[in-house]
């Protein structure tokens, strides 16, 4: 069996706990304030920088606020169409990222969660949003 790599481990980890998902490699300020991703530069809500950053591994999983389909693309690399998703993660950031699997009937509110997926004719890795198949009781699944 061949290990397969992550495109961006910057980025994102395997979570132990849950075959398959991500977590994102995030920072949480001093101040309380958590982003993504891991940076030095400053908090955006305080402006601390350097030892007052520090990394946190957040939860993949969010709700959908937007989602767009890319019909034709620049680059001749990213295969279109494709979608994006914008998630609000439950930890706090919002972030855009591809979306995986169907996505015709997405709406906001949507639960998503973050899971890794091989890339095309490469042995990597690589980070996709899909809609949470069993969500927590205190969740709404997405219809």
């Amino acid at each position: 069996m061949i290990a397969l790599k992550l495109l961006k481990p910057e980025l994102y980890a395997a979570d132990a706990a849950k075959a398959g998902a991500a977590v994102l490699r995030g920072g949480r300020c001093k101040c309380g304030h958590v982003f993504f991703p891991m940076q030095s530069y400053g908090c955006e809500k305080c402006g601390r920088a350097g030892p007052d950053l520090q990394p946190v591994d957040l939860k993949g999983e969010g709700v959908l606020a937007a989602s767009v389909t890319v019909h034709m693309h620049a680059r001749p690399e990213r295969v279109a169409p494709f979608t994006i998703g914008t998630i609000k993660l439950d930890d706090g950031p919002v972030l855009r990222a591809l979306l995986m699997g169907p996505v015709d009937d997405l709406a906001p509110g949507c639960r998503m969660i973050a899971m890794l997926t091989s890339v095309e004719s490469t042995d990597l890795l690589d980070l996709r949003f899909v809609v949470a198949r069993q969500p927590r009781r205190d969740m709404e699944p997405c219809r």
